[in-house]
């Protein structure tokens, strides 16, 4: 059984949360599908957790820390500056800082096992493309994505968790949120199937709890996890480099 999180963005209490609520099951391995950093307030102590996992992806964020950052939003890149000084200028020896910086450069794009391709992003554009809901009306980008997936996809990047099939009847796709899912749990079938696994740190579907999924089998079930938001809210309150936006948005799940 694998647990399968992304889009951390440096909240520390919802990633020590999904983490404590990962480790009450027999869990073997976590992967990660990027952007530990960004947004947040503590990106040094989330690379250090997210370092962990077996296995992790570079995502669009955490690029964006290690270079210009490029289409983000002037909050998104103020947050990057200030994730880049933070990682930067720490009061910690120089090794540390090395550390996490190598480990952030060494992160691939893309990881396949087994017939499951785990990207950031989507299939197409594994750092960047985002994949919405409301794409499956979008027959062109769907038919162009779905024609690069083997069998099955998980990915991360919209912090809209869901489940995304091929019809076997037509040419339509359909989408389903956890919450139109018997148990949160879908049984992985003959047709392609992208999973977006939701975000650990910044829900973006009117839910504020952090959001993940176990992988057992054919089995996927998406889990979501209290944790205590209001210290993640107050710390970015007091960081005048983060907009107090990026804590107001949180207690919402948008």
């Amino acid at each position: 059984m694998k647990a399968i999180i992304s889009d951390i963005h440096s909240n520390l209490e919802a990633l020590q949360a999904v983490l404590a609520d990962i480790a009450k099951s027999n869990v073997a391995e976590i992967y990660c599908l990027g952007d530990i950093i960004g947004y947040g307030p503590n990106p040094r102590e989330c690379i250090d957790l997210a370092m962990k996992c077996q296995m992790i992806l570079l995502g669009n964020h955490d690029q964006g820390a290690m270079f210009d950052p490029d289409g983000f939003n002037p909050p998104a890149e103020r947050a990057i500056f200030w994730t880049r000084s933070q990682l930067e200028t720490s009061g910690e020896d120089q090794s540390k800082r090395e550390k996490r910086w190598e480990f952030l450069a060494e992160r691939p794009r893309t990881f396949k096992e087994e017939g499951h391709l785990f990207v950031h992003g989507s299939a197409r554009n594994p750092l960047n493309e985002y994949v919405f809901p409301e794409d499956i009306y979008n027959q062109r980008k769907m038919d162009r994505i779905f024609a690069m997936i083997e069998r099955y996809c998980f990915q991360g990047h919209t912090h809209v968790p869901g489940v995304f099939t091929e019809s076997l009847q037509d040419d339509s796709y359909q989408f389903q949120s956890p919450e139109e899912l018997e148990n949160f749990t879908h049984k992985l079938d003959e047709r392609k199937t992208m999973i977006n696994v939701g975000s650990v740190g910044q829900p973006r579907d009117g839910n504020w709890r952090s959001c993940y999924v176990m992988l057992d089998g054919k089995d996927v079930q998406f889990r979501r996890v209290e944790y205590d938001i209001g210290t993640t809210v107050r710390k970015i309150h007091d960081i005048p480099d983060l907009d107090n936006f990026l804590g107001d948005r949180l207690k919402d799940g948008r």
